[in-house]
This record gives C-alpha cells, structure tokens and sequence, in this order.
C-alpha cells in the first residue's frame, strides 16, 4: 500500500468549520505552500490532543499527510497563541478580518512567504495591542470609540457627517490594520498609485487630486474628469508613508476622526474592487466599539 506523504510546516490558522461529529476542516496559511485545507480528525473531542493547536489565530508547527481532497493534520503543536486578542470583541474581531483578507485574496497552494510573515507580525502587533488595553497602559488614555462609517462618499475634505473629533480610538491599532492592508495589497501587485497620476502619468503636485480604485489610484486636477471622488492632501500623505515606510521607522500617526474615515474609505473601495464583493468582517467591525480607556 503506498504511504502517504507527509509535510511538516508552520502555519497560522485562518479558520475552521466542524465537519462530521467530531472532525474539523482547517483553512492555514503556510509560509512556503501557501494556503492550503486540511482536515483535524477528532478535533472537536475534548480527549483530542490536536484541538488547542488548531485554533482560529494561533501559528502552529503542523505535520500533515497527503489525503485524496484534503490533507490531514497527524501532529500539532503551538507556536503563538495570541491570547489577548481573543479578550475584546473588538481585537478578536480584528484578526478575523485579516483572516478573510488573507483567504479571499489568495489561492490555494500558491506561495506567499511576505504575506505569511506580514501576517504574523501583524497579529503580533494587534495581540500586544489588546494586552495595553486590558491592563490600562497609559498610552491608551485617548478616545477609543469606533465610530461607524457611512456607506455614501465622502465630501471634499474626506469628513464623513458629524464626525470631526480627533484621535476617535486606538490609533496604533488603527495604522496597524491600515498598514496590512496597503501592504497586502502591493505584494499580490494591487499597489495603488500614489506618486503619478494614474491617468497621465505625472508627478502628482501638493494639492488636492482625485481617486478612481477602477483605474487604480490617485489622479491628477488635469485629469479630474476620471476621478470618483477627491482626496484630501493629508490623506495622500498618510497612505504614501504606510505605503512607503517600513513598520519599525513608521511614527505614531494621530490623525483626525475624518482623516481616518477618508482613508478607510478609499482602501476598502480599493479592496471591494478587487474582490469583486464585499468583506463581512470589516462590516461588523466597524460598527463595534473597542472597550474605552479612562
């Protein structure tokens, strides 16, 4: 009888869904495979010595064997279980929202090793995130309200109606998502253009230009003609450093609650565009409220 193949891998886990009355069907993200389904046999018994290891957001050492549709995990142990995102509605909402990000954009077996790392920090920075705020670290002493965003453009100056407050909720985490995003996008070769006009050509001057996520980027006053909406100078100035900057060189944003919409606006017409639908996590998290710091 021919002996399966085995593969021992990192890989965080994306999600899961019970299958039979005991197994679970595992969607993870390995850094040299690629995404790949694989099936926990058992998993769902609390005798099962595989269940903490294949939990939704842990990064995991993983042996799987060849199956005729779907590999099975054999062996499991965690490397990184991210617990304090799991302590607020709000975090724990975050990592599910990178998850589908990361699902919806990527195709089985293809390799991402950038995005398997860009993964893994960024949860990394959302978990450490989550513990400041559960032990009410002074940084957090800022307005942490998540205020919703409406679903109708903008106007000129990227505020949103009645929305004008500074420093709405947790900036770090914000720019954390925010620099996923962009940079999600860049790797699997969606970067939007940010420096020329993406009608033109030109060298986009410091005023205010316009936005077309079908064209793919900003456009220049000559070409306004093309553009859907227009974008805020701050705004183009804050996506070129997320774009642009490394995460360790990058400096804590505090930007208005209106330039924070703007920009949320402008990446998650980018993303529907080239996901052809729309991304059910982001919906609810963007209405739910992080617990407030005092």
């Amino acid at each position: 009888m021919r002996q399966p193949h085995l593969l021992s891998t990192e890989a965080c886990i994306l999600k899961r869904m019970d299958y039979g009355e005991a197994d679970r069907i595992l969607t993870i993200f390995t850094p040299n495979q690629g995404k790949l389904r694989a099936i926990a046999k058992g998993a769902r018994r609390t005798t099962s010595r595989l269940a903490g290891h294949v939990e939704p957001f842990t990064r995991s050492q993983l042996q799987l064997a060849t199956g005729r549709e779907l590999a099975i995990v054999t062996q499991g142990e965690v490397r990184e279980s991210f617990p304090h995102l799991r302590g607020t509605l709000w975090h724990a909402t975050t990592a599910y929202y990178l998850a589908e990000l990361l699902d919806k954009f990527t195709e089985d077996h293809s390799e991402h090793r950038d995005l398997y790392t860009l993964m893994i920090e960024t949860l990394r920075r959302l978990d450490e995130d989550a513990a400041l705020a559960s032990n009410g670290n002074g940084h957090h002493h800022e307005d942490t309200r998540l205020a919703p965003l409406a679903d109708a453009p903008h106007n000129g100056n990227g505020a949103s109606n009645g929305s004008n407050g500074a420093t709405p909720y947790r900036s770090r985490a914000w720019q954390v998502l925010r620099y996923f995003e962009l940079h999600l996008l860049g790797t699997l070769g969606y970067q939007p253009a940010l420096h020329d006009c993406v009608v033109c050509g030109t060298a986009l001057e410091p005023v205010e230009n316009g936005f077309n996520a079908t064209l793919g980027g900003i456009i220049c006053p000559n070409c306004s003609r093309y553009a859907h909406r227009p974008v805020s100078l701050a705004s183009l100035k804050v996506l070129r450093l997320l774009q642009t900057t490394s995460w360790e060189r990058l400096p804590r944003l505090r930007l208005e609650s209106s330039q924070q919409h703007e920009i949320e606006y402008l990446l998650q017409t980018l993303i529907r565009f080239h996901l052809e639908r729309d991304v059910k996590s982001w919906e609810f998290l963007r209405h739910i409220q992080p617990a407030h710091q005092d």
